[in-house]
């Protein structure tokens, strides 16, 4: 890719697979790039908040990288994450993910101990300068600090590397209105990326998002969405978005688990293990309600096959 070339699209957040015993199953990350690409991405993003970040070491994070970027080869953008717990640790995180080919990075505040404001001025200061390729700032409530519109319009109107958001914080949808408001150098703002699996797409689409990054689990249906949208049927759009509402609304309540489950059921990857699980397990109900939404939006799967397991 082109440094100039703007970042638009669907871009789904790669999830890492594990096998039985917790290890990465490179194999099946492979699997996850092809698939992903094959259902009609415009570009990937990991190791993030789906990809499990957080219970990744740093070797593993780079190895995840370096994996994505060989097996796209080419084909579509790879933005890798810079995230780190320092202005010192993110920057080494973006010199690694360059080296490794990224088209671009995204970094959230540090997770741990983030500092006041001014400190995380200084951070995204440090992660600018370092930056060969483009920054996506990514403000979330989940993880990290969250960032007020002015505080974000101040980055992208200051520092020089920094051209996009991601932005997925309440009100999302009011948020990125605010955002583009209160920049004042308008070309350097290249889009905003929706956020939050996707679930406002069709507000943020009506409030100018360059672009959504959802989890990668149907990647085929999310962007029969977005190319609707782009080819003017915004009826249709938003047709397709109320038949999906129902597995993003379930995504909320299991979202890693989920994720992989669906994953797993596609024949993309081996098994659903999740490090570190911090939801309570879907049970037999939730695999029956699954089965059930699944039915419903099986045309929107353009690839592969879903496999059903009843639960009576």
């Amino acid at each position: 890719m082109s440094h100039s070339q703007l970042l638009r699209g669907v871009y789904v957040i790669v999830v890492t697979p594990f096998d039985e015993g917790g290890d990465i199953d490179e194999e099946s990350l492979r699997s996850v790039v092809d698939f992903c690409i094959e259902a009609g991405s415009h570009g990937l993003v990991t190791p993030a908040n789906a990809s499990e970040f957080y219970a990744l070491a740093d070797a593993e994070r780079r190895r995840i990288g370096q994996i994505v970027v060989e097996q796209a080869n080419g084909r579509i953008p790879i933005v890798l994450t810079a995230t780190g717990v320092s202005a010192n640790t993110a920057v080494e995180f973006v010199q690694a993910a360059q080296d490794d080919g990224a088209d671009a990075l995204m970094a959230m505040p540090p997770p741990i101990r983030a500092p006041a404001m001014e400190g995380v001025f200084d951070y995204y200061r440090a992660i600018s300068k370092a930056a060969q390729v483009p920054v996506i700032v990514q403000n979330s409530t989940f993880v990290g600090k969250p960032m007020s519109p002015d505080f974000l319009a101040r980055l992208v109107d200051e520092l020089d590397g920094i051209h996009y958001i991601k932005e997925e914080s309440d009100p999302c949808t009011h948020v990125a209105s605010r955002i583009t408001e209160l920049v004042q150098n308008k070309e350097k703002l290249h889009g905003i990326f929706g956020g939050q699996a996707g679930r406002h797409l069709m507000n943020e689409l009506a409030r100018g998002v360059c672009g959504t990054m959802p989890a990668c689990d149907v990647p085929d249906a999310h962007a029969a969405i977005w190319n609707a949208w782009e080819s003017g049927d915004h009826a249709e759009a938003r047709r397709l978005y109320n038949r999906l509402l129902p597995l993003l609304n379930m995504e909320s309540l299991y979202p890693l688990q989920l994720y992989k489950e669906v994953l797993r059921r596609r024949g993309v990857i081996r098994n659903a293990k999740v490090r570190n699980a911090f939801q309570t397990p879907m049970d037999k109900i939730d695999q029956k309600e699954l089965d059930a939404i699944m039915d419903e939006i099986e045309g929107m799967l353009t690839i592969g096959e879903w496999s059903v397991e009843r639960v009576e």
